[in-house]
């Protein structure tokens, strides 16, 4: 989902700055939702289960251009069966690979993801608008409908949920970051983190207020999108948040946003929340335990170094 996201910008630019050109986008069906509401593309392609029906429907579209920015072997095989001229991304998996394995930073990308991805566009003169990556909420909601009223004005949003193991806090620092976070508190999450959001409401009371496994994905975007911060792991939404350029802490375990040049784009303020290990980072999208046994890379992160950027 990250590097999806992180495509908008270029879609942006490219609909802005080449007048009349008609801008589709093909995905899978997991992440539709992405670009099922942005309205600098005029229609939306979903990856089939079998490829040749996909590169059916691109040579029907008659397209002038191809901007591959996956690069994959499912992306050369479309490009090679509709002949269509194309720009792609260069996606440095050696020097990533070396950075991962080595922790060398020279390594790592000096330039941020939407960067790299505008550079597929530039021989059209498309420039980077400098502006956050974009993400479209499908309706209005009232907040007081999915938070109470009581929470509803300058809360706090935390985003407590992961794929990835690696990826989360241990919910005993979660609750203390809690503990000392002014304010109110509204956790979000699916399922998968329903208990640990009883385990943190039980401990920190009313001022905690837990919507995991209550909101789907659009209620949960547009609640971020009315709190005061957010905070949250390497996850989805956090990535999402940075669409309503917003106070924003995003907190890195076993992955690093300098590895993958992830870190928040066109911010006005953000904190990447994490510590220098010999062996953080350990993977580029989580583990399901930590390696070595010690988790150190999320359980010492100091907890003021997060509080202290939501208090202040």
């Amino acid at each position: 989902m990250g590097d999806i996201i992180y495509t908008t910008p270029v879609v942006r630019c490219l609909k802005r700055q080449l007048p009349g050109a008609e801008i589709h986008f093909l995905t899978k069906q997991q992440f539709k939702y992405i670009y099922e509401h942005n309205p600098y593309v005029d229609k939306l392609h979903i990856l089939k289960p079998k490829l040749k029906d996909t590169i059916a429907d691109i040579k029907l579209e008659k397209f002038d251009l191809i901007i591959d920015l996956h690069n994959n072997l499912r992306t050369t095989i479309i490009k090679l069966s509709t002949g269509l001229p194309a720009s792609t991304y260069k996606k440095d998996r050696l020097r990533k690979w070396l950075g991962l394995k080595l922790k060398w930073t020279a390594f790592y990308p000096k330039e941020h993801l939407v960067e790299r991805y505008l550079k597929t566009v530039k021989f059209l003169g498309v420039v980077n608008d400098e502006q956050p990556i974009d993400y479209y909420v499908a309706k209005e909601y009232k907040v007081e409908d999915l938070i109470p009223a009581t929470h509803a004005n300058g809360f706090v949003a935390f985003v407590i949920g992961a794929t990835h193991y690696t990826k989360r806090m241990p919910v005993e620092k979660v609750i203390e970051i809690c503990r000392d976070i002014n304010g109110p508190i509204v956790l979000m999450g699916g399922n998968d983190v329903l208990e640990n959001a009883q385990l943190i409401q039980t401990a920190i009371g009313d001022r905690v207020y837990s919507t995991c496994g209550k909101t789907n994905l659009d209620q949960s975007v547009f609640l971020v999108s009315k709190a005061k911060k957010v905070l949250g792991f390497d996850t989805g939404l956090t990535h999402i948040a940075e669409a309503f350029n917003m106070p924003l802490v995003s907190i890195w375990g076993s992955t690093a946003p300098e590895l993958l040049g992830v870190f928040p784009y066109k911010v006005k303020e953000s904190l990447e929340a994490g510590i220098d290990l010999p062996c953080r980072p350990c993977s580029k999208f989580g583990r399901d335990a930590c390696p070595l046994g010690h988790f150190k890379c999320m359980k010492d992160i100091p907890n003021a170094m997060i509080t202290d950027f939501i208090n202040r």
